[in-house]
């Protein structure tokens, strides 16, 4: 029975919207190269508008036939790591990203041929425009280097959830400039990509860090005992430990102040879960809130 499972997985069908690209692909490149066959010759005798015409013919011919490769590319990718259609991962965000490169590059080759630079003349201007937009957008084309790096890289995937500075979340796209952070309150958070490639990133993820630390404050006039505060947070947490490390709970004072106390409430769970993590960490938030409103009432009666 494993074996039949298997066989299924690897057997999920091609969406129908898929396949209608890639023929799509296929029949607008037959059609582009077909009219440049016939047309190549007579196009050449027009002194204009022909070169122009030209060059548009054989740019829609790379583009479909670039696409269609990469399109055919990602199909086997995905066949191979049972990828979903509806999903996406470095492999395959990498492979847009370098479509895109490769497209502007190709159309940047195609303007200067129409301009009649013969290939020398040619990649020496490339290389002084090449310099002069380095120097004016460096850091649009650090973001893009830096998008390749990520998108190709096996550290930061698609769904992982990270930490970057003071944000927390999920990323949920890597494009050509920028990388999406879904955060904790459900906002999206564009980080351009050498920023997020140059700074500290924590992968929950990939390390499977399943530890979870809650940091609230105290005043000193509510704070009866330590030991009092750690027994509610555990009893919150009764419902759920099952899903807990036994014993990884641990209550610590962080800073002591004139006015209040700085505590951290940590434990482990079993495995990383996303969803059960904020669950549990809000029933804990709660009991924290409530107990320093009961402490409030009792100063209040006395």
């Amino acid at each position: 029975m494993p074996g039949t499972c298997n066989d299924m997985k690897q057997k999920t069908p091609i969406p129908g919207w898929y396949l209608l690209k890639l023929l799509l692909e296929v029949l607008m490149f037959c059609i582009f190269s077909f009219i440049y066959y016939l047309l190549h010759e007579w196009l050449e005798e027009l002194r204009i508008i022909g070169p122009v015409i030209a060059a548009l013919l054989k740019f829609m011919i790379f583009f479909f036939g670039a696409s269609f490769v990469v399109r055919l590319l990602s199909m086997v990718y995905r066949r191979s790591r049972h990828l979903p259609y509806h999903k996406k991962d470095n492999v395959t965000i990498g492979l847009s990203n370098l479509t895109y490169l490769i497209m502007f590059g190709y159309a940047v080759l195609s303007i200067f041929s129409l301009m009649g630079m013969p290939p020398a003349r040619m990649f020496t201007s490339l290389s002084i425009v090449a310099a002069a937009i380095a120097i004016l957008s460096k850091d649009f084309i650090a973001d893009v280097i830096s998008g390749m790096i990520i998108s190709f890289s096996s550290e930061i995937s698609i769904d992982d959830y990270v930490k970057f500075g003071e944000h927390r979340g999920k990323i949920i796209d890597i494009n050509i400039s920028k990388v999406a952070l879904l955060n904790e309150d459900d906002d999206i958070i564009f980080i351009p990509n050498n920023k997020f490639f140059s700074s500290e990133i924590i992968n929950y993820t990939k390390k499977h860090i399943k530890k979870t630390s809650i940091e609230f404050e105290v005043p000193t006039t509510r704070l009866k005992s330590i030991e009092a505060i750690e027994n509610q947070l555990i009893q919150s947490l009764e419902p759920h430990h099952e899903l807990i490390e036994p014993d990884s709970w641990n209550l610590r004072v962080i800073h002591i102040r004139k006015d209040y106390v700085v505590l951290k409430f940590q434990y482990s769970l079993v495995r990383f879960d996303r969803e059960l993590e904020r669950k549990i960490k809000r029933e804990a938030i709660r009991k924290v809130v409530k107990y320093l409103a009961s402490a409030e009432a009792e100063k209040l009666k006395e």
